[in-house]
């Protein structure tokens, strides 16, 4: 799944004002046969999208089209459960570029920072005041800054920072994965090698 260069993103965000949200909310098990991380953003929370006949549920957040944008806005302990990296693949594929919660699962939080989607960990009190803003107003818009790591509500000017890895920050900014770093950076391994011997 190719990864755009990530610099400053400015849209929307979508609520999800639910605790402890497990990778098996975010992608149930039985949709994790394929190998290919493309499609799976049609089952992204798919217990919550649909009912049993798989009709849509008409109050479940993403089937409500006043809320758009490539920012989900999550509770607190976001992630938890299983490793399965499919998690961060299907909010990806989705077509969300950040998650903002004030807690992240470790695992899920490495997860998603391998494939191109930004984890953003702010306080629980920053959180309640982006929920209240998107429930005034759907339509508002934020800002994420990569290169400054900031955050900010384009409603109320508030702006806070985030950390990220270096390391993780740089291949975002760049549009790559591990492999492509490994393979951007050939020349200088090959230079190394030859200079231990």
């Amino acid at each position: 799944m190719p990864i755009d260069k990530f610099t400053t993103l400015v849209t929307p965000a979508v609520p999800l004002p639910i605790e402890n949200v497990d990778t098996d909310q975010i992608i149930p098990a039985r949709f994790l046969k394929a190998v290919e991380r493309k499609g799976f953003g049609d089952n992204l929370f798919r217990d919550w999208r649909y009912d049993k006949s798989n009709q849509p549920i008409a109050d479940f957040v993403l089937n409500q089209p006043k809320y758009q944008g490539k920012i989900l806005v999550a509770g607190k302990n976001f992630g938890s459960g299983s490793s399965r990296e499919h998690a961060a693949w299907s909010i990806f594929d989705y077509g969300f570029r950040v998650v903002v919660s004030s807690f992240f699962a470790d695992i899920f939080k490495n997860n998603a920072l391998n494939n191109g989607l930004l984890p953003i960990q702010v306080s629980e009190e920053y959180l309640v005041k982006l929920f209240a803003t998107i429930e005034s107003n759907p339509a508002a818009t934020f800002e994420v800054n990569l290169e400054k790591q900031t955050f900010t509500n384009n409603t109320t000017g508030e702006t806070i920072a985030f950390e990220i890895n270096p390391y993780k920050k740089q291949c975002l900014l760049n549009g790559q994965d591990d492999i492509d770093f490994l393979v951007s950076i050939q020349k200088e391994i090959a230079s190394f090698e030859s200079n231990k011997r």
